[in-house]
C-alpha cells in the first residue's frame, strides 16, 4: 500500500504543477494515475484510507487537501482540519479546499462511498 500512497501523492503534485503550466491534458493524465491509486487504495478498505490519512500531513498543500477532500467520511476530524487550513489562503487550492468543505456541509460529498 505504501507504493499506492506515494503513487497517489506524487500524482497529484504532477497535476498540479501541469495545472499551473497551462497543460491541462497532462493534468488530465495524473489525475487519472491518482484516482487508479485511490480506487487500489480504497479497495483494502479501511487499512487503505488508513495508508492515505498519512497524506495528511504531507509537506505539500496540494497533496494533504486532495487527500484530506477523500477522506472526509473516514478522518472527519482531521480532514476538516487539514481543508479549513488550506480554505483560509487564496488561489486553486484554497478554493479547493472551500469547495470539498462546502460539499460536506451541504451533504453533497460524495468522494470515497461506504
Amino acid at each position: 500500500m505504501e507504493k499506492l500512497v506515494e503513487a497517489f501523492a506524487q500524482n497529484v503534485e504532477a497535476q498540479t504543477e501541469a495545472i499551473w503550466r497551462g497543460d491541462a491534458k497532462t493534468g488530465n493524465k495524473h489525475a487519472d494515475r491518482y484516482i487508479a491509486a485511490l480506487k487500489k487504495l480504497r479497495a483494502h478498505g479501511d487499512a487503505g484510507r488508513d495508508a492515505l490519512a498519512t497524506l495528511l500531513s504531507h509537506p505539500r498543500m496540494d497533496v494533504r487537501t486532495t487527500a484530506a477532500a477523500v477522506l472526509l467520511r473516514y478522518k472527519t476530524k482531521e480532514a476538516k482540519a487539514v481543508l479549513e487550513e488550506a480554505a483560509k489562503g487564496k488561489g486553486l487550492i484554497p478554493f479547493e479546499a472551500q469547495e470539498a468543505l462546502k460539499r460536506w456541509a451541504d451533504g453533497t460529498w460524495a468522494l470515497d462511498p461506504e
